[in-house]
């Protein structure tokens, strides 16, 4: 296993190794994870092999492999900042097995990297985006701190069931986090 990147109560945040090429498989693999990305459809091995060559040992906080304190693999958390972002602003994202789902880890560490973007990266912004009709998705965003600021509307080539009503893009900026952290809001 990985040295852990990031801690929390429950979970052990990890870069990837080579060792979590299965895991990831069986995760992209699962049509009720892949619902709202995909309709369903599974990732291809190859496309998740490369995503984990990508992310294996990154050197920047990225993605990271998500396991409960027993070592068993829940899935990914992110907080990425992509090149063609503001300076600043990082988005939030998780992906998890859904025999975790309901149980508090993606909040969990959606906050704790929240936290860590703020205190230790020196972000401004972090946001987030799902689709409208992905109401856990969005739960686990509002309890992370993040609030809705849009919905907007993409052109899907091959739309999925509920792409027809929106994404919703939920942010969080350093000033509000600040507030909400001192108790004042």
């Amino acid at each position: 296993m990985a040295d852990p990147v990031l801690e929390t109560e429950r979970l052990v945040l990890r870069r990837f190794t080579e060792s979590d090429a299965d895991d990831l498989v069986a995760l992209d693999g699962d049509p009720e994870v892949m619902r709202y990305l995909t309709g369903g459809v599974p990732t291809p091995r190859a496309e998740v092999l490369e995503f984990l060559r990508r992310h294996v040992d990154h050197p920047e906080l990225g993605v990271l492999a998500a396991e409960d304190r027993a070592g068993t693999f829940l899935g990914w958390l992110s907080l990425l900042v992509r090149p063609d972002e503001r300076p600043g602003h990082a988005e939030l994202g998780y992906r998890l097995t859904r025999a975790c789902w309901g149980r508090g880890y993606a909040t969990e560490g959606a906050k704790a990297l929240v936290e860590r973007g703020f205190t230790e990266q020196g972000l401004d912004r972090v946001y987030a985006e799902t689709m409208v009709v992905n109401t856990g998705s969005r739960r686990v965003m509002e309890k992370a701190g993040l609030k809705q600021v849009r919905i907007f509307h993409l052109d899907w080539a091959h739309p999925i069931d509920g792409s027809g009503h929106g994404e919703v893009e939920y942010a969080l900026t350093r000033a509000e986090w600040l507030q909400r952290s001192s108790g004042g809001g």
